[in-house]
């Protein structure tokens, strides 16, 4: 049995689009409580509910979840969730809030990213695979926010969740503090490359200059481990390893 009050990092590897890929959500729990960071893509829910059953919790306890931002892998299985369990709290930041319902087309989307997201798709993938991942990019995944948090705000459960808003992956990014744990939950602000700790691909940020500086607001926090959407855990001396991208950040700003 899991203990009253927890954090774990959860592994959903999966075929995408003929590749492998692993990504890392997370969930914080208590008494009362039991929070889900990011939904990974469209789809994987049945995966989702396995990785939190094989933590011993169970998905029918979910009370909250928070939306890192507004890419696919983040919110893909959200409206599976909202349509399963319709008490569930959806939290998110104001400025991804409207791409998150689907009131504004998703940042990264543009009719240009998508034929090349489908051009780009390995060789030997079905057509009708093919027309299926288009359809998904055309028509992404939506469901209602009922909560925006900004920086700074402390969710007062599970210990204590605080909100570091960490713009330039997307405009809205949030990172998360567990104070109970001393875990940073980065989302896509850091990744963990080969074993090492890393700022974000630049490939894959909305202003790569504006996430480089963002992570220098970790510096505002003791942090034992931290958790990327990818790459995983990462828990060698971080505030070190910290304080050297930050100033590798602050650099690069001059």
């Amino acid at each position: 049995m899991p203990q009253e009050q927890g954090i774990r990092m959860l592994s959903i590897t999966a075929e995408v689009m003929g590749r492998t890929e692993t990504i890392h959500p997370t969930i914080m729990w208590d008494r009362n409580e039991l929070v889900l960071v990011d939904t990974a893509y469209p789809g994987q829910f049945p995966l989702l509910s396995h990785a939190i059953a094989s933590t011993g919790l169970s998905m029918e306890r979910l009370s909250k979840v928070i939306i890192s931002h507004q890419d696919l892998d983040h919110i893909g299985s959200l409206p599976a969730i909202t349509e399963q369990f319709p008490d569930v709290e959806v939290i998110a930041s104001a400025m991804d809030q409207p791409y998150i319902q689907g009131d504004q087309r998703l940042l990264k989307l543009t009719p240009d990213a998508i034929a090349e997201a489908v051009n780009s798709l390995p060789e030997g993938v079905p057509d009708e695979w093919k027309s299926a991942f288009k359809h998904t990019l055309e028509n992404p995944p939506k469901a209602h926010v009922h909560t925006t948090v900004a920086n700074e705000e402390e969710l007062p459960v599970c210990g204590g969740i605080i909100i570091i808003h960490t713009p330039g992956h997307t405009p809205g990014h949030l990172s998360l503090y567990h104070k109970p744990s001393r875990t940073l939950i980065a989302a896509d602000a850091l990744i963990v490359d080969q074993g090492e700790l890393a700022a974000p691909d630049p490939l894959y940020c909305h202003d790569f200059e504006l996430a480089n500086t963002s992570i220098q607001q970790f510096l505002n926090y003791d942090i034992r481990q931290v958790i990327c959407f990818h790459g995983g855990l990462y828990d060698r001396d971080c505030n070190k390893r910290i304080a050297e991208l930050a100033e590798k950040s602050a650099d690069s700003g001059t």
